[in-house]
């Protein structure tokens, strides 16, 4: 399955041969022991380090589910009349077709398959960067792209990546790509990025959003035994990223103009919230509160409200 679609979460595997993902999982660690696969957090991709990246192909046949419910999510922060960016990816894909029924929305955008996404969207406009198309990622790229967007102003940019860490924020394998990115975000006001969980503590070759340029990540919810993820997640919060989680069977539902937020527990308290089904807001609230800092007063009150 790597080698026919360049990459695979832990999840779509265990489903297809009906079994665990710990079983899956230790596989994994054989395989990639032979040399045949390298792990990531949350699935597997072939062997290549920072330099490899997949093609749309390989991209859009992994973590489906998560990346449906993170752009019911995200499609729920866009309101009527509004000017955005929306990078090029698979997630800002299934985000452009949701976003057809925003009325009024104007969109700038570097990827021919978010533009064909809302060709026939009466109601949204839609601004195409120029550049050199760039075939594995159906983006427009380059000086070109770069220029087009100087003096451009919007309310957000919605990105996506290879790759996001606390410690240096959005990147991506391609030089390219990654500097177009770096433009767009520079004409928006806020940034969001769209990361499942799998893209969670990996490191790729060139940077895109700094942690701190991050305005809010809208992730899924990691596997409770991805501590690591979730690890990730506190990291990122904790440097003043607000996080979004969906379910990866769909998230919550999305009232018009507000969407749901979840808080993400503390690695520690994630099998706890398993025993108690409903409870993830309250432990993580009870943890929070155990540390007497001013901001994670606010937090608890916060986590109250909600």
């Amino acid at each position: 399955m790597v080698r026919a679609n360049g990459a695979v979460s832990l999840r779509e595997l265990a489903r297809v041969v009906q079994t665990s993902e710990v079983t899956v999982r230790r596989d994994v660690r054989a395989l990639e022991a032979e040399g045949l696969l390298d792990r990531r957090h949350g699935g597997a991709v072939l062997p290549g380090g920072f330099t490899r990246e997949s093609g749309f192909p390989q991209k859009s046949h992994l973590a489906t589910a998560e990346k449906t419910a993170i752009a019911d999510l995200a499609a729920g922060l866009v309101e009527e009349g509004e000017a955005i960016v929306v990078g090029a990816g698979t997630t800002t894909q299934e985000l452009a077709r949701r976003l057809a029924r925003v009325p009024g929305l104007t969109v700038v955008t570097n990827s021919l398959l978010v533009a064909q996404a809302l060709a026939h969207a009466n109601r949204v406009e839609v601004v195409m960067t120029g550049g050199t198309l760039r075939g594995s990622n159906y983006a427009l790229v380059g000086s070109g792209a770069e220029q087009s967007l100087q003096g451009l102003r919007v309310s957000r940019a919605f990105l996506s990546g290879s790759g996001l860490t606390a410690e240096r924020g959005l990147s991506t394998s391609n030089m390219l790509s990654a500097s177009v990115d770096r433009a767009l975000v520079q004409a928006a006001a806020e940034v969001v990025v769209l990361a499942d969980h799998t893209k969670l503590g990996t490191d790729t070759m060139f940077q895109t959003v700094p942690t701190d340029v991050i305005t809010r990540l809208v992730t899924d919810e990691p596997p409770l035994h991805d501590d690591r993820a979730a690890t990730e997640l506190q990291a990122l919060a904790d440097q003043g990223v607000q996080i979004t989680v969906a379910g990866s069977s769909g998230g919550d539902a999305v009232p018009p103009g507000r969407p749901p937020r979840r808080d993400v527990p503390l690695p520690g308290q994630r099998a706890a919230a398993a025993r108690h089904p409903g409870g993830p807001l309250r432990s993580a609230a009870a943890a929070l509160a155990q540390d007497q800092v001013p901001q994670d007063r606010a937090r608890v009150a916060d986590l109250r409200r909600r």
